[in-house]
């Protein structure tokens, strides 16, 4: 229940923070080029990084947020109550954002629910923009008085708590609850929701920030898929070669997941691997300038400032070694899979055994995660892929959770989503899946939709 619950709010943060990370980017990019310590010092385009910081990247999450309860009146509404706590404190109003874009947006929900059947005929337009007009001013007002300094302090606050944390030399240990949560699937909650809060408000001051390494940071996995690939057995050892190339180039972490999961006690592997390259992030003062999203080494490389691409380097490669030494000796001992058991892919039946099953062609196919920008687009690449090697002709795209319609029919998601997912659509067939490259859930797929494809 807990974990459920805490991929729910993961999985909301992601919706807000994922779709505007290209502007957190460009804000990086700048601020590595521009700024006195960059690499093209430049003093007038330098001024674009305060204004991006401070007030662009918080309305869009709170837009944002507000857009995902309640559609583009919602993402108005929240984004004029945003403005009144951006403008009420000098310290990067994230937590703020995702905190008062959603609210609106359910206010404005709520409003909406309640008056539109009582306005008059032709004065809908007018009711609809005096309506949202005055619960932005009133938010905006109590951001601005209230809820903007309380969270600004509170944001300087956690804020000063970290830097005493990171010189006293206990950053590391933050590992434990990083590695063990990632597995869990709320590893969302803990970069969008925690670190990159806390990295933005370092790197307003210092240029860089060392949260933005920890919980992205791609060496545990690449460590922990290297040791299934030389030393794991049956299809965890096919499998770890491809979740290996897509995690370090694409950024998809997920992909590892699962071989934790199937093997528990390799998690002692990566809380190993992420406290030795939290150690050496630390000691060699390694940072980088923007949020570090997706997980990608690509993204490590644009991201780091100039004269700092080494430590961060050395911390996800010193990641990689240690958690590769520890997890080697771990999965070569494991017994391999039962046969026609094939523990490490779980998905043999629909996660939703209630669902009617599908008598004719769906009109889409939708794969299904948190965000809708990270493993739903590997699973959906793959899934297409089979499809149209077996010629059968239905689109497939993938999406948000929280932007999946109620009339979905076939629904592809990870198995932690399917109960949610259900819920959600409650007449979709729905297929859980744990390995997004092997999954025999496309199997299944291909065979329900075997009766509905041309001849």
């Amino acid at each position: 229940m807990i974990q459920a619950r805490l991929q729910k709010v993961g999985g909301f943060m992601a919706g807000m923070v994922v779709p505007n990370i290209g502007a957190f980017i460009a804000w990086g990019l700048i601020t590595a080029l521009f700024m006195p310590s960059g690499w093209l010092p430049n003093k007038h385009l330098a001024r674009l990084v305060e204004p991006m910081i401070l007030n662009l990247l918080p309305l869009m999450i709170g837009y944002t947020g507000g857009r995902l309860v309640h559609g583009p009146r919602g993402g108005l509404v929240a984004a004029v109550a945003t403005m009144g706590m951006v403008a009420a404190t000098r310290v990067p109003m994230f937590i703020g954002a995702m905190v008062m874009g959603p609210l609106a947006g359910w206010l404005m929900k709520q409003i909406d629910r309640r008056c539109v059947s009582r306005v008059p005929v032709g004065f809908e337009m007018l009711a609809n923009n005096f309506s949202a007009g005055i619960l932005g001013m009133g938010l905006a007002l109590l951001g601005f008085t209230l809820a903007g300094p309380f969270v600004g302090g509170l944001t300087a606050a956690l804020a000063a708590g970290a830097r005493k944390i990171t010189t006293a030399g206990y950053l590391p240990f933050i590992a434990v609850f990083i590695e063990s949560g990632k597995v869990l699937f709320i590893n969302n909650a803990i970069n969008h929701g925690v670190l990159a809060p806390l990295g933005v408000a370092e790197a307003k001051q210092l240029g860089k920030s060392v949260f933005f390494l920890l919980e992205p940071n791609p060496g545990q996995g690449v460590g922990l898929l290297c040791a299934y690939w030389l030393f794991g057995k049956g299809t965890t050892k096919n499998s770890a070669p491809g979740a290996l190339i897509i995690h370090f180039f694409g950024g998809i972490h997920e992909l590892y997941f699962p071989f934790v999961l199937m093997n528990p006690l390799t998690l002692l592997a990566m809380i190993a691997g992420g406290f030795a390259a939290a150690a050496v992030f630390v000691a060699m003062h390694a940072g980088l300038v923007a949020t570090y999203s997706p997980g990608s080494i690509f993204t490590a490389i644009a991201l780091a400032p100039k004269g700092g691409l080494l430590p961060v380097l050395c911390g996800i490669a010193t990641g990689a070694v240690v958690t590769f030494a520890v997890a080697a000796p771990i999965v070569a001992r494991s017994p391999a899979p039962e046969a026609g058991a094939e523990q490490f892919r779980f998905t043999t039946e629909p996660a939703a055994a209630a669902a009617p099953s599908p008598a004719a062609r769906p009109a889409t196919i939708l794969f299904v995660c948190e965000a809708g920008a990270g493993s739903s687009v590997i699973g959906a690449a793959v899934l297409r892929r089979k499809l149209e090697a077996a010629r059968v002709d239905v689109p497939v795209r993938h999406a948000a959770l929280s932007e999946m319609p109620a009339g979905a029919e076939m629904v592809v998601c990870q198995r932690s989503l399917a109960a949610r997912v259900a819920q959600i659509a409650p007449r979709a067939h729905v297929y859980a899946v744990d390995d997004y490259i092997n999954s025999p859930a496309y199997e299944e797929v291909l065979r329900d939709l075997a009766p509905a494809a041309p001849r």
